[in-house]
């Protein structure tokens, strides 16, 4: 396994991954571009544009996953893991990211979760409207109402100032990627996210000495065949709240336990809410007794779960575990990511609990 590059420093090149999306989408319809036509495109638009030398030095990290991001699966985020691991193990600290919007704040969220502890800097960005004017035919050029070209430019600058974590860079805004959702489908302040996102953003080490560094790799390669191995078989299940009898709830979980061990998204009302029976009690109960990890989420894009209502504080007595303020796309990638990196179902859900006791969201067992 190689050892980080000693003379590695923030004046060396922020590595550049496309992976598809609008933002390298082109002609009508629009459709993505390969990477033979794109990259060469963006490359010589990024020596046009930055006549005044504002943009700091960049480089091409070769990557051969380019797809729309609503197909993405966990073995594709497991291929992103493994680049960014590869490049960071060379001694690259600072990345940008381009992917497609639909996706981008559950990958962003899971190389989050994925490289807590390290020091490397990662900084997710898109667009809602391709880069190129589909309107100009004889070349390529710049669609002066598009937000690609802003998006990107903002997020280089944010990868050179070098802050260790990962970060979503969007409409001139920039969060913790574990507390960004999408919250709109068209416009182009698309999402949204918060400052307070607790674990794993203030895990991340400011500068690891070389030590240290190799230390946190060597516990990452010890892993990666398994983690790989894990990636094409697992499953996140969500149940979606809805005004329903609550058989309807009871027999979706039922239909899951004969399940390998998965994680489970039950996405309540309001603060965590969800309809009482008997029969959705005793399958929770069975749910754990199977090992599936349950969270429960809410459906309001604001505010995570508490335990003040009765409606909802009666699930966490049958071991279903409060998401707290973590968004839908964090919990999701922190699922994936304990049922990859842990093998048994009593590790993975003692290390969700530790984590959520570091953001101090908590629901304590009556």
């Amino acid at each position: 396994m190689p050892s980080p590059a000693m003379t590695k420093n923030l004046s060396d090149p922020i590595q550049l991954i496309y992976a598809g999306g609008t933002f390298g989408s082109y002609g009508r319809p629009l459709a993505p571009l390969s990477a033979e036509i794109f990259l060469p495109t963006l490359q010589q638009l990024l020596v046009e544009q930055d006549s005044s030398g504002n943009l700091p030095q960049i480089s091409w990290l070769d990557n051969t996953l380019i797809k729309d991001s609503s197909q993405l699966t966990p073995s594709d985020f497991i291929h992103f893991y493994t680049l960014l691991l590869n490049a960071y193990a060379q001694g690259d600290r600072r990345f940008v990211l381009i992917t497609g919007t639909d996706t981008l704040s559950y990958l962003g969220a899971f190389l989050a979760e994925a490289f807590a502890g390290s020091d490397i800097c990662i900084v997710v960005t898109g667009s809602m409207r391709p880069l190129l004017d589909s309107e100009v035919l004889h070349n390529y050029s710049v669609d002066a109402n598009s937000d690609a070209w802003d998006n990107l430019t903002d997020a280089l600058k944010l990868a050179a100032a070098g802050e260790s974590g990962v970060k979503i860079c969007f409409s001139g805004e920039s969060w913790p990627a574990q507390t960004v959702q999408k919250i709109h489908s068209h416009d182009l302040m698309a999402f949204t996210g918060h400052s307070r996102a607790a674990y794993p953003a203030n895990s991340y080490i400011r500068t690891l000495p070389d030590t240290r560094r190799q230390h946190w790799l060597d516990d990452q390669y010890d892993i990666i065949d398994a983690i790989q191995s894990r990636a094409e078989q697992v499953r996140i299940h969500a149940l979606y709240c809805l005004p329903n009898d609550t058989e309807v709830m009871s027999n979706q979980l039922q239909a899951l336990l004969s399940q390998p061990p998965s994680g489970i998204m039950l996405l309540g009302f309001g603060a965590g809410n969800v309809p009482y029976s008997d029969a959705l009690a005793a399958a929770l109960q069975l749910a754990y007794e199977h090992g599936h990890m349950v969270i429960c989420a809410s459906q309001s894009p604001f505010g995570g779960v508490s335990d003040s209502y009765a409606a909802g504080s009666w699930q966490y007595d049958y071991h279903v575990i409060a998401g707290g303020r973590l968004t839908i796309p964090a919990i999701y990638a922190r699922l994936l990511w304990l049922l990859l990196r842990y093998d048994s179902p009593a590790r993975r859900r003692q290390r969700w609990l530790n984590n959520v006791t570091q953001a101090g969201t908590t629901i304590k067992k009556r």
